[in-house]
């Protein structure tokens, strides 16, 4: 055997093993300091709201509609998706809108909203170990909630994590301030979504006495734009809902309404231009006083029969506001003096600045929290 043999066989120095440690410790610090991207995310029924820090530390936000549509390319025949905002303008006629109850109900539904999931997901290239808190909605649906549960696991995200929360608690932490406060009050949300109206107690983050119906909604504010439109132009005109809705996400105000003008194209050619007064205001206002009789007459009721504490503690602080119909000018000062004439008493009511936005705000500071906590 000669020298240079032997020397191969040798073990190794101490200093090279010193060095393949430090290697090694290197890689293992590398991986510990990289740190999670707490992301929020709200699937909702009209839209979907997704937020994460950027790279310049600006909170990045996706919103988008939460609908898809498929067409076939014209040169490779293989089939294309397009979703939100572009799904709908370019194909009206079959665009689908996977959570019109405000859930998958079934497997179909699921498998529609994970391919548009994956598509928002893979679009704005969101990293897959991040980590992910969405908000779900208060609905007695467990199949739902199963199948929305497997639209974000199964996705390309929340490698390092995923949670879920309450929709009105997540919406209601913008409106306390900048951080966690909400979850350290006790207090009333109310959820004033597009499929259903919920209503929850909080006790430091608890919820109780959760209620919800799906007898007032911004759904049911759209038609009875469409109904009331149509009255209104003694049958002249006749809109769709998702004209209904612009109308009303533009245009309802009860600070300052003013009326406004349209025009339509009419079947045998030429337009016909119409203005509207009445019929946005005439729906949102029932919508306000619907929304109190369910609140002071049903959900208080059993709120103080199981937790007769908290709701009295619970009045003596803001009532939140969250979901998108919260969003128009005016409906929370319009609320609070409702529901004071109602209860009999002054009630403060309150709403982050961005209502739409605020449970996936919301999400994502809890995705911060747990982040930071691992």
């Amino acid at each position: 055997m000669s020298d240079d043999d032997e020397t191969d066989d040798d073990p190794p120095s101490d200093a090279e093993e010193t060095t393949d440690e430090s290697a090694d410790a290197t890689d293992e610090s590398t991986d510990e300091d990289a740190e999670t991207l707490p992301v929020g995310v709200k699937l909702g029924s009209t839209r979907t709201v997704i937020s994460y820090p950027g790279d310049d530390g600006e909170m990045e936000t996706i919103r988008t509609l939460t609908c898809l549509a498929t067409y076939e390319d014209a040169l490779t025949g293989e089939e294309r998706v397009l979703y939100g905002e572009e799904a709908a303008e370019e194909y009206p006629d079959r665009v689908q809108f996977m959570l019109r109850s405000g859930l998958p109900e079934d497997e179909d539904g699921a498998a529609l909203t994970e391919r548009f999931f994956e598509s928002l997901v893979e679009v704005h290239d969101i990293p897959e170990d991040s980590g992910v808190v969405y908000a779900i909605p208060t609905i007695d649906n467990e199949a739902g909630l199963a199948n929305l549960r497997s639209v974000v696991e199964n996705s390309a995200i929340g490698g390092a994590f995923i949670e879920s929360y309450p929709e009105s608690l997540c919406g209601a932490i913008p409106a306390f301030g900048d951080d966690l406060e909400a979850i350290n009050e006790i207090f009333i949300a109310i959820n004033m979504g597009s499929t259903n109206l919920e209503a929850s107690a909080y006790r430091r983050g608890e919820q109780l006495a959760p209620f919800t119906t799906g007898a007032v909604t911004g759904n049911e504010v759209d038609r009875q734009i469409t109904n009331y439109v149509e009255a209104e132009t003694q049958g002249r005109v006749n809109i769709d809902t998702q004209t209904a809705r612009e109308y009303k996400e533009e245009h309802a105000d009860f600070e300052g309404f003013e009326p406004f003008t349209d025009v339509i194209q009419q079947p045998g050619g030429g337009s016909h231009e119409f203005t509207i007064e009445r019929s946005v205001m005439d729906a949102v206002d029932e919508y306000v006083d619907e929304v109190v009789d369910e609140f002071a007459n049903t959900f208080l009721p059993e709120l103080a029969n199981d937790h007769m504490k908290v709701y009295q503690l619970a009045l003596d602080r803001p009532i939140v506001l969250t979901g998108g119909m919260a969003c128009i000018p005016g409906i929370v000062d319009e609320f609070a003096e409702r529901v004071s004439e109602a209860l009999n008493r002054d009630v403060e009511v309150i709403a982050s600045e961005n209502p739409d936005l605020a449970a996936t705000v919301g999400a994502q500071r809890i995705a911060t929290r747990l982040a930071d906590s691992q």
